[in-house]
């Protein structure tokens, strides 16, 4: 049986220190998107359907772009993942006990957090 797997609604982007400032000002100031304020420290802003999160990485040099995935039956997907060959890279960022996901890795190495969503 195969897992059914989809986008997630989340988008997040990890940003140097560096570049942290004026990555939030381009977002909030020169696309002017609709900031999301209820999750902090978090910043987020309304992208269309989806949620873009800038996540201020201090050990990364250069920005990243990870993605959201949706799955009824995490436990099935990701068994389904490791019969691709599909690297699980769960160390990337810790995930609270419990939690129905984890971090995968695509071929181009792009993360994506493949998880069960509050409602399917």
């Amino acid at each position: 049986m195969t897992a059914e797997i989809k986008g997630g609604i989340d988008i997040a982007i990890k940003v140097p220190t560096h570049q942290y400032q004026q990555t939030l000002d381009f977002y909030r100031t020169v696309l002017g998107l609709p900031e999301i304020v209820d999750k902090p420290p978090a910043t987020g802003f309304l992208l269309g359907p989806n949620r873009l999160w800038i996540d201020e990485a201090p050990a990364m040099s250069q920005a990243e772009v990870w993605l959201e995935l949706f799955t009824p039956d995490f436990q099935q997907a990701a068994k389904q993942m490791e019969a691709s060959g599909v690297v699980r890279c769960d160390a990337v960022e810790p995930l609270p006990d419990g939690f129905k996901g984890g971090w995968v890795m695509s071929p181009c190495n792009i993360v994506h957090m493949l998880r069960e969503p509050e409602a399917w």
